[in-house]
């Protein structure tokens, strides 16, 4: 890998880090969420996980819940974020905690159902990958408030989005969030409270 490309890679990897900063001091401080106090985080969906079944927000409740949204062709932000979170879910699980761990995709056209399905099988066996119809994501990102951009053109590009990772709880209400990058005790602690340890 040349000097610039990684260059460029971790340009990207920091705007993408500043992005979700930004997304998540404007919920801390309850401006601009797509939902009122104590409802269910975003906005009603229709699409489909990594077996092609249909699925909906309904899927975001019953359990607390981390959500993240990225793209299969993502360098590193997106690959050390779900090998995190799998390895939080698998700490949890042996605590005797639940946690559901999901990952849409910002990149519908390449991230089909089945490129989802191995991409998160590789990484965990309890991830749930979503994706659907371009304008459904769409749909989707902007009721959560999810920055996401096409960098580059032909087949080889890239996806700007934001990097931040949504905490919900059983009821489906937006709990906090996990920065990019953000320290391990610190994830740690708010995915202990998250569960209830």
């Amino acid at each position: 890998m040349n000097s610039v490309l990684i260059l460029r890679t971790s340009l990207w990897a920091l705007v993408a880090l500043l992005a979700g900063a930004v997304v998540a001091l404007v919920f801390l401080y309850g401006q601009g969420s797509p939902t009122g106090a104590g409802e269910p985080y975003g906005t009603p969906f229709a699409l489909v996980d990594q077996t092609g079944a249909p699925i909906t927000e309904a899927a975001l409740t019953g359990q607390p819940s981390a959500v993240f949204f990225g793209f299969t062709h993502c360098p590193e932000v997106c690959p050390t974020t779900l090998y995190e979170l799998a390895g939080h879910q698998k700490r949890l699980k042996d605590k005797g905690k639940s946690l559901r761990v999901v990952f849409v995709t910002v990149d519908p056209e390449r991230d089909t159902s089945a490129i989802l399905k191995d991409y998160v099988a590789a990484v965990g066996p309890d991830i749930t990958a979503i994706t659907g119809a371009p304008d459904k994501i769409a749909a989707m990102l902007k009721g959560w408030g999810v920055y996401a951009a096409k960098v580059g053109d032909g087949s080889d590009y890239s996806m700007d989005h934001t990097a931040t990772t949504f905490l919900l709880d059983a009821g489906g209400t937006l709990a906090g969030t996990l920065a990019y990058g953000e320290a391990p005790d610190t994830a740690r602690a708010k995915l202990d409270r998250l569960v209830g340890l």
